[in-house]
């Protein structure tokens, strides 16, 4: 007879083959290891991020997370010290090759950070400051655009009064809604998040994961997050680093429910980390 588990086991093989079978790969990393100075951050990642999913990486603090992150859209060049090698394609080209432009990269690869960081401007003028830089100056376009991703971001009614005073006044919540808004701006393919809820209160943690949920629709997310319930609640697929390796990389149902690796187990257990 089978068991409810065996049951919950079966949709979720399942639902693996099917993942794997529709879901296009926005970005494949192949053999990617990466040093800071003499210290190697990165061992032989090797992973597919899915289109228009939601991507999970977490693990222990100091196990990578944020250096693969940041890798995806190549900001980890800036630290002075830092080298690479191995592959990462986004959209089937190699984001290293010579000659592929950082600029456009960043362009189609917006990101968030840990702690919300509007510019000491105006709220309009933090959304509409990308749209700018890229010599859009028509009035008109910056106030839809402005407005397009104000209600992208879920923000467009607390704010739609108040478009012209400084993003400061706006609460830790709204400033990091302000901050994905920025980034909708520009048009992206894909929206990174560097652990985006760790210094918001509950509510506006519920806010933003709501947001998450509706932005995958249209966007390609990879979220860095220390909260294994925020993982388990919000993406499609995670990745479980430790010591700079990916031990797993699975469905997340999959891997909350029966990981393969005892390491996984552990960690998601609380047994450390």
């Amino acid at each position: 007879m089978n068991t409810a588990a065996d049951s919950k086991h079966v949709s979720i093989v399942n639902a693996k083959k099917s993942d794997q079978a529709e879901t296009k790969t926005i970005y494949s990393v192949q053999n990617f290891n990466l040093w800071y100075g003499n210290n190697q951050a990165l061992y032989d990642v090797q992973m597919d991020i899915p289109a228009n999913k939601v991507t999970a990486i977490i693990g222990p603090s100091g196990c990578g997370k944020s250096t693969f992150i940041k890798a995806l859209n190549r900001m980890v060049e800036l630290v002075p010290s830092v080298r690479m090698n191995g592959s990462i394609y986004y959209d089937g080209k190699d984001i290293f090759r010579p000659k592929y432009k950082v600029e456009d990269l960043r362009t189609r690869v917006g990101m968030v950070f840990q702690n919300p960081n509007p510019f000491p401007k105006s709220i309009y003028e933090n959304v509409v400051y990308g749209p700018k830089t890229h010599g859009i100056k028509n009035k008109k376009v910056l106030n839809e655009i402005a407005k397009k991703s104000l209600k992208g971001a879920a923000l467009w009614d607390e704010v739609k009064d108040r478009l012209q005073e400084n993003a400061f006044g706006l609460s830790g919540g709204q400033q990091q809604r302000l901050c994905i808004a920025r980034c909708l701006a520009i048009e992206p393919d894909v929206i990174l998040m560097d652990e985006p809820t760790s210094a918001l209160d509950p509510i506006s943690t519920s806010k933003i994961e709501e947001l998450v949920q509706t932005l995958k629709k249209d966007y390609s997310i990879a979220i860095v997050t220390h909260n294994m319930q925020q993982a388990a609640r919000i993406s499609d697929k995670t990745a479980f680093f430790l010591n700079g390796e990916v031990v797993e990389y699975n469905i997340t149902d999959k891997l909350f429910s029966y990981p393969d690796d005892k390491r996984t187990e552990d960690y998601i257990t609380g047994r450390f980390g």
